[in-house]
């Protein structure tokens, strides 16, 4: 309040100081040089307080920015692992089997496509394994069973016989003969017709 005052005061000085001159003429030097001085020294210093203030907040959201990105990188990879690790009762499965019929559709050449089909059943034959040692994975056998059955017939059908036919066969057969022990009767007679059609598949030609 008393500082309001006291420049109310020289400026009703000033006024009168300048009103003591001539009209139509110019304040003296001296008048000027003070005034100059007073006013410049009455001049809020704003300085580079709002860049200043706006250079923080630039780096602040490149920052967020750079980080939101990176975590949906590892959002996205994170989710391919999982998806490409799920087994039949996950919930990333139906999306892990709609890349694998997406790949085999996508395959212009019947060679690609048919070998595709040998490796979702090879795919299968893992997702066996892994339902066997899991305590939820019984009610998933059977059908895991047929869909490896369906995969290995339909890329087989495409495919004259060769040695990569042959080592299919042999290496289908290593994996799913050690497994009839935890499969129930049910389960183990579709193993055996899944066993007889490949031993056709390795007998010499």
């Amino acid at each position: 309040m008393r500082k309001r005052r006291a420049q109310e005061e020289r400026l009703l000085a000033q006024l009168s100081e300048l009103g003591a001159g001539p009209l139509g003429g110019d304040p003296d030097a001296d008048f000027r040089a003070r005034l100059r001085r007073q006013l410049m020294a009455a001049r809020p210093e704003t300085g580079d307080a709002p860049s200043a203030a706006r250079a923080p907040v630039r780096r602040r959201a490149s920052w967020l920015s750079q980080l939101a990105t990176a975590g949906l990188a590892a959002s996205m990879m994170l989710s391919a692992v999982l998806t490409y690790h799920s087994v039949p009762g996950d919930a990333l499965y139906p999306l892990k089997r709609a890349a694998e019929d997406t790949l085999v559709r996508l395959s212009a050449d019947p060679v690609d496509r048919a070998e595709r089909e040998l490796v979702s059943a090879q795919t299968r034959a893992e997702e066996l394994n892994a339902l066997l040692h899991s305590p939820t994975g019984g009610p998933h056998v059977s059908a895991t069973l047929k869909d490896m059955a369906e995969s290995t017939r339909s890329g087989i059908s495409k495919l004259p016989r060769s040695a990569e036919i042959k080592k299919f066969a042999e290496t289908q057969r290593n994996m799913i003969e050690p497994m009839l022990d935890q499969m129930d009767g049910d389960q183990q007679q579709q193993v055996y017709g899944y066993l007889d059609y490949i031993a056709e598949l390795e007998a010499p030609q």
